[in-house]
């Protein structure tokens, strides 16, 4: 697994009240992959992670919301926990960030409640995903199709639904992340291709 994401860098978009598990243990798995990680946020130096209803650690920020943009990076993660993405869905700034990954067709990761985030980006529509239970309505008021299912991967964007399927969610988004990045090498080496044949 090691080189199968290397050299490419991975948003990780959060704010206070994201549920630690889901974002230390899927960027571990990114970084052993090969690919830098960056934790996204409008706060401006640091966020408080939590451990279900207890404060966990505080972590460092590596970029700002304001200045980061989708084209910098080859996917998005987007971590649970209640307060975070109701947060986040009230920003724009979260909201068109979100979008960018899904018009440049960049593979999308969500866990939890993190679906939020994209019911609220209204990227969704006639989209098969999971999460945590209780946002099944407002994602089929989005027009997507809710599911029960440990992990479910639909076009590039992968969902689970709770920490205990953080082992199947970070073997597919692994996955999922690398097609995207093989799909990226052979477009732009047939561009390449095409550009070499105008000198013949």
């Amino acid at each position: 697994m090691e080189s199968k994401l290397s050299g490419r860098r991975i948003a990780i978009l959060l704010t206070d009240g994201f549920e630690q598990a889901e974002m230390l243990q899927p960027r571990q798995a990114l970084e052993d992959a090969g690919a830098s990680t960056d934790r996204v946020s409008p706060q401006q130096s640091e966020v408080q992670g939590w451990n279900h209803y207890e404060k966990g650690d505080k972590f460092p920020v590596n970029a700002s919301l304001e200045s980061a943009h989708s084209g910098d990076y080859a996917g998005l993660l987007l971590p649970g926990g209640v307060v975070n993405p109701d947060h986040l869905r009230l920003l724009p700034q979260a909201v068109q960030f979100v979008q960018g990954f899904f018009k440049e067709q960049k593979p999308v990761a969500a866990i939890c409640h993190g679906a939020w985030l994209l019911v609220e980006a209204g990227v969704l529509k006639r989209r098969t995903l999971t999460s945590w239970p209780s946002l099944k309505t407002d994602i089929r008021n989005a027009g997507g199709l809710w599911v029960d299912h440990d992990v479910v991967v639909d076009r590039g964007l992968v969902t689970s639904r709770k920490p205990d399927d953080i082992p199947a969610f970070n073997r597919r988004m692994i996955e999922e992340f690398r097609q995207s990045v093989q799909t990226a090498v052979q477009t732009s080496a047939a561009g390449y291709s095409r550009d070499l044949s105008v000198l013949r």
